[in-house]
């Protein structure tokens, strides 16, 4: 499976793209996953679209997925703008042969109850164009609700910790692959029980 990811560091932080390399490697029988990344720190889709490297990479390879993940704020404070980016790109992307994968993301830390409009603003785009979502926020909620001693924020109570970053990659395999993480490889940095928590919070859709 071909990935390209598009977006900023809420994807590169903790190598987002490798964990899910990881993960899909060591199922049984393994599953490749080759992924390649345009990222940039604070990066919209609309400065991706404006840079244009996107199109020269959906030329250069055949790509399954495009994954696209937008500004944090973005789908909270100019979802209309969020949706015509995506717009522009899924025409793109399905021109180019491959699907849209929408990357649903997070509240930040002290906001939680901001999850609902970033659920909403993917999941509606995602409805309207028939694209992929990868419900990565919405797993989150779940995890930091039911397992709230597992920190997925960073310090700076935005971006992912290794534990949210892994989260992520679990939900990009079970959306994927329409199969159960669980079982499946752990970063050194997390605990076995750990892991299976998190492989438990991403099982669910």
């Amino acid at each position: 499976m071909n990935i390209l990811f598009v977006g900023n560091s809420f994807t590169g932080r903790n190598d987002l793209p490798g964990l899910l390399e990881r993960l899909a490697a060591s199922a049984a029988p393994p599953r490749p996953v080759h992924t390649r990344s345009l990222l940039g720190g604070g990066m919209s889709l609309q400065h991706h679209l404006t840079r244009g490297e996107i199109m020269s990479a959906l030329q250069e390879q055949s790509w399954d997925y495009v994954v696209l993940q937008e500004q944090s704020t973005k789908p909270l404070k100019s979802p209309a703008k969020m949706h015509e980016a995506i717009r522009r790109l899924d025409g793109a992307i399905r021109a180019a042969g491959a699907q849209t994968a929408l990357y649903e993301t997070w509240a930040r830390k002290h906001e939680p109850d901001r999850q609902g409009a970033i659920t909403e603003a993917y999941a509606s785009i995602a409805r309207g164009l028939n694209a992929l979502l990868i419900p990565v926020g919405s797993a989150w909620r779940r995890s930091l609700t039911e397992y709230p001693d597992i920190a997925l924020h960073d310090p700076d109570n935005s971006h992912p910790s290794l534990a949210g970053s892994y989260l992520a990659a679990c939900v990009f395999y079970r959306v994927l692959f329409h199969d159960s993480p669980a079982g499946l490889w752990r970063p050194a940095g997390l605990s076995e029980e750990q892991a299976a928590v998190l492989q438990d919070a991403a099982s669910h859709p």
